[in-house]
């Protein structure tokens, strides 16, 4: 646990923000106002050049839940990597600068998990656009996800994961993947470990859509989702041809 003692029953809430000033204090207050109140929230400044640091260091101070830590511009693995490091909870949950949880998620989460017996769930979220007004259709998790699952696309919605260390571990993020596709490779390699990433369907955050985020490029990561498949999988041209068409199809279905 790199030295860091586990607190059986703690979430450690990671979000990573770079220049988020915009939203980070919605993301925050999120958090403070969830029904479950064990966390922690390490939140990884990653070189910002706005307003962000102020606006979480006000929640510091109000806040000993709260941390801040700081670090040159090295992308989101990296600032996801750091905050796991430090890290002191059963559970690991990523939480981005400007999304959002429902105040029950943590609670509904971690009952969840334990009925499932699992070492990672997820859950269905709802899409918001700037103003936090909703969008598109609703993103509804799949109850079983195994890993040949994830070797086609990702199931898990980022927002929404909450894995135990108890059994495995912490897992970290790969940074020589530049931020692209990373995550999907975290809840991949989650994935692996027991076969089984089970889905809540109710519906318990809210992922925000930006114009300039990577969701809203979706035709710009095609190339980036083929060579993950082909350098990271490892899987034949033709295989990961379909698998790029195929996860382009779904990404069409839940944002256009």
């Amino acid at each position: 646990m790199d030295g860091v003692e586990m607190q059986k029953g703690l979430v450690s809430i990671i979000t990573p923000c770079y220049n988020g000033e915009k939203y980070v204090r919605e993301t925050i207050e999120s958090v403070i106002n969830q029904t479950y109140q064990e966390w922690e929230m390490i939140i990884i400044d990653d070189g910002s050049k706005d307003n962000s640091v102020s606006i979480i260091s006000e929640y510091v101070a109000k806040d000993g839940r709260i941390r801040l830590v700081q670090q040159p511009n090295r992308g989101s693995a990296s600032a996801r990597n750091n905050g796991i490091k430090q890290a002191k909870g059963q559970y690991i949950a990523l939480l981005d600068a400007d999304d959002l949880w429902d105040a029950i998620f943590l609670e509904e989460q971690i009952k969840f998990l334990q009925e499932c017996n699992a070492v990672c769930v997820c859950c269905s979220y709802r899409k918001i656009n700037g103003n936090s007004q909703n969008i598109l259709q609703p993103t509804i998790a799949k109850k079983k996800i195994t890993y040949d699952d994830m070797m086609v696309r990702n199931y898990v919605g980022c927002l929404t994961g909450l894995y135990d260390v108890t059994r495995h571990g912490k897992i970290f993020l790969h940074e020589e993947l530049k931020s692209i596709r990373d995550d999907y490779a975290y809840w991949l390699d989650i994935a692996k470990l027991e076969n089984l990433i089970c889905g809540n369907g109710k519906i318990l955050a809210s992922y925000r859509v930006l114009p300039n985020s990577t969701t809203g490029r979706k035709t710009a990561l095609v190339k980036k989702q083929y060579l993950f498949y082909r350098t990271y999988l490892c899987l034949g041209i033709v295989k990961s041809v379909i698998n790029t068409l195929r996860w382009g199809v779904a990404g069409y279905r839940n944002f256009y």
